[in-house]
């Protein structure tokens, strides 16, 4: 059997706010463009660095709760570090000058927020989930609770 795998990780920083869209079908998609820099030393030992570029399209999967595209236009800006996952697909279409234009862009189904104001968080096109499950508002002062400790016991109690 012959098997194929086609996956995109990235991680980087958007270069400006996502463009949220919704299609004359009302489906709702998310474009944007994160950059990835690469550095190394020339042979005369010179820092070198070159930033790649890349387009990233993310749909709402589904009907049902809510979507990848509109955690992005809620939670994503410009200047957020991000960790997108998906395919590289490729694509093509006729501009207004009837020139023929190719694409290439990541189809996003998974991001995480490392940085920014939101603390970081995991989202994929099922909905939204928690990456600090135990970072949760305590009811007053708005602190976050404390991991609990995940062994009280000896380690010899362990099964391995």
């Amino acid at each position: 059997m012959s098997r194929s795998l086609n996956k995109v990780t990235l991680i980087g920083n958007l270069g400006n706010d996502p463009e949220i869209r919704t299609t004359t079908g009302g489906n709702k998609v998310a474009q944007f463009s994160l950059a990835t820099t690469r550095q190394w030393n020339s042979a005369s030992g010179e820092k070198q660095e070159k930033t790649e570029w890349h387009k990233c399209v993310a749909w709402n999967q589904g009907t049902r709760g809510t979507g990848l595209a509109d955690i992005i236009e809620k939670y994503v800006h410009k200047g957020d570090k991000l960790y997108v996952e998906g395919r590289l697909e490729y694509r093509q279409y006729e501009d207004k000058e009837k020139q023929t234009r190719y694409v290439t862009e990541i189809n996003v189904r998974e991001i995480l927020l490392i940085g920014g104001k939101g603390g970081g968080g995991d989202f994929s096109g099922g909905g939204a989930r928690s990456a600090r499950p135990a970072e949760k508002k305590a009811a007053g002062g708005g602190e976050f609770e404390e991991f609990p400790n995940a062994l009280e016991g000896e380690d010899d109690d362990l099964p391995f």
